[in-house]
């Protein structure tokens, strides 16, 4: 009898329940299952899709091969050892305390990299800079890589994206760049290193991380990112320019990466001025049907970045960057939203875009303009957006989505998106421009990729699902890059075939 009267309760119950569904049809799915669970009928009916599962699971099926897929990738020109370790730690076990964050274009002492590590941490950015003082450098050097918990890896955005690249078991990758024994043993044994990029010692860079929320006296940390520095003389000569150029011919490569032209800082103007009047006459050595993409670093020098844009962009088919990069950039060349000192949080998507979007319109291939360059990838924290001039450039939308799903994976070390490690923090909702009229767009996390276009420039949109416990922040762009690179297809001739 007690049996079958708690049948009938329970019965009386559901029915109960059922008239609440009938009658709130709107009540939130939380409530009803706490109701659910308190009412003891079972377990509770599952909640609706977070917009992190929703927009992974949108990302696989937008995430397509391109119809034409590169066989060869040619990547230089700068390489290292990655001595990754605690930021915090190493400057404790330095003896260093937090006093007032400062940035310095080059470090000369321990001082500055104390002011300049605090300066980037407490704003959650990451930079990179040339410490001048070789003695120096050396000691904490041997400091950082005895200190427990420091790890070695692949370092130098060439070899990064080499790296990425040759994951790829189906494609052949050339690898240029300053490669000690250390780097050697660490590559993946797809990469092919020419003899004459082989050398005795390695470059060292030191990698100092920090996570999000964490403190140094009175810096708090609002992202995980990470400070790197070195003494870097081959890379910062780009000395592997000439084995890289000469290399091109017997390889035969369908696609070229440059990077390393941010080493050039610190190095002098005469310097400077010679190296990038070389790195130039080589890309007009490569076949006009071989697209070339420069991913770019933090950079400190104005004239540098200047001499860049107006030298280098015309060069190069495709360019990779950060919102730092950007800002800097468009402050050095006088572009759109140069007055800003920094980004607030989140860079703004309307001002992003009309930075992009001059971009391509003043150093851009156009009917009255000899230059290369068509495409722009965009990368930060929480979006990307892949700008590409029309009729150049094949799917987009598969690359920036590929892009984004990899910052997510990589930071987290893991397979495929974990969407109870990472979170949504695009802006909900944005202006695509603020020079001109822009279009507002509302967030899909179901259709995750925007697309607009402005003045035969096309835009995607998509965000990043951002990884909440990171376990490695050091080549994020470097991937994403080479992951957007990998599902581009480039409408160009035939290059060295």
């Amino acid at each position: 009898m007690a049996l079958w009267r708690g049948s009938a309760c329970a019965g009386v119950l559901a029915l109960a329940l059922g008239c609440v569904l009938l009658l709130e049809p709107e009540l939130p799915g939380s409530a009803l299952r706490t109701l659910w669970t308190s009412l003891r009928l079972g377990p509770a009916p599952p909640g609706p899709p977070s917009a992190e599962s929703r927009l992974a699971a949108a990302w696989d099926t937008l995430i397509v091969q391109p119809a034409r897929r590169w066989r060869r990738v040619a990547v230089g020109v700068n390489a290292c050892v990655d001595v990754v370790l605690s930021g915090v730690k190493l400057l404790q076990a330095l003896g260093l305390r937090p006093g007032k964050g400062r940035d310095h274009a080059v470090l000369h002492s321990r001082k500055d990299l104390e002011e300049a590590f605090a300066h980037f941490m407490a704003q959650g950015a990451a930079a990179e800079r040339f410490f001048s003082d070789q003695e120096a450098f050396h000691t904490i050097a041997q400091a950082a890589s005895e200190s427990p918990g420091a790890q070695h890896y692949v370092g130098g955005n060439a070899a990064l994206i080499g790296q990425k690249f040759a994951a790829n078991t189906d494609l052949q990758v050339l690898l240029c760049g300053p490669v000690g024994p250390k780097l050697h043993e660490l590559l993946d044994d797809n990469i092919f290193v020419p003899p004459e990029s082989l050398q005795e010692v390695d470059e060292f860079h030191l990698i100092l991380e920090y996570q999000a929320g964490e403190e140094w006296g009175p810096f708090k940390a609002p992202h995980a990112s990470r400070f790197i520095f070195s003494h870097d003389l081959s890379n910062g000569a780009m000395n592997a320019l000439e084995v890289f150029v000469s290399s091109l011919e017997e390889f035969r490569p369908d696609l070229v990466v440059l990077s390393g032209l941010h080493m050039l800082a610190g190095r002098g103007e005469e310097l400077q001025r010679k190296r990038l009047l070389e790195v130039v006459n080589s890309l007009s050595d490569i076949p006009a049907g071989v697209p070339v993409h420069l991913e770019l670093a933090s950079m400190t020098d104005r004239e540098l970045m200047r001499s860049v844009v107006h030298q280098v962009f015309p060069a190069v088919t495709s360019l990779g960057l950060n919102e730092q990069e950007l800002l800097f950039l468009s402050q050095a060349a006088s572009g759109p939203h140069a007055g800003i000192s920094s980004w607030d949080g989140v860079p703004d998507v309307g001002m992003v875009s009309d930075i992009l979007f001059w971009i391509l319109k003043e150093h851009g291939r156009s009917e009255s303009r000899a230059s290369d360059l068509t495409r722009v990838h965009f990368h930060t924290l929480a979006y990307h957006i892949l700008a590409t001039v029309d009729g150049h450039w094949a799917n987009q939308l598969a690359a920036v989505a590929a892009g984004a799903r990899v910052a997510g994976t990589q930071a987290c070390a893991t397979e495929a998106i974990d969407t109870s490690r990472v979170t949504l923090r695009a802006p909900q909702e944005f202006m695509t421009s603020h020079s001109e009229v822009g279009t507002r767009v509302v967030l899909d996390p179901s259709k995750p990729v925007e697309q607009w276009h402005r003045g035969g420039v096309t835009f995607h949109f998509t965000p990043v699902l951002v990884c909440k416990d990171p376990v490695r922040t050091v080549g994020l762009g470097d991937a994403i890059s080479a992951e957007g690179l990998f599902y581009s297809e480039a409408h160009l001739a035939t290059g060295f075939e």
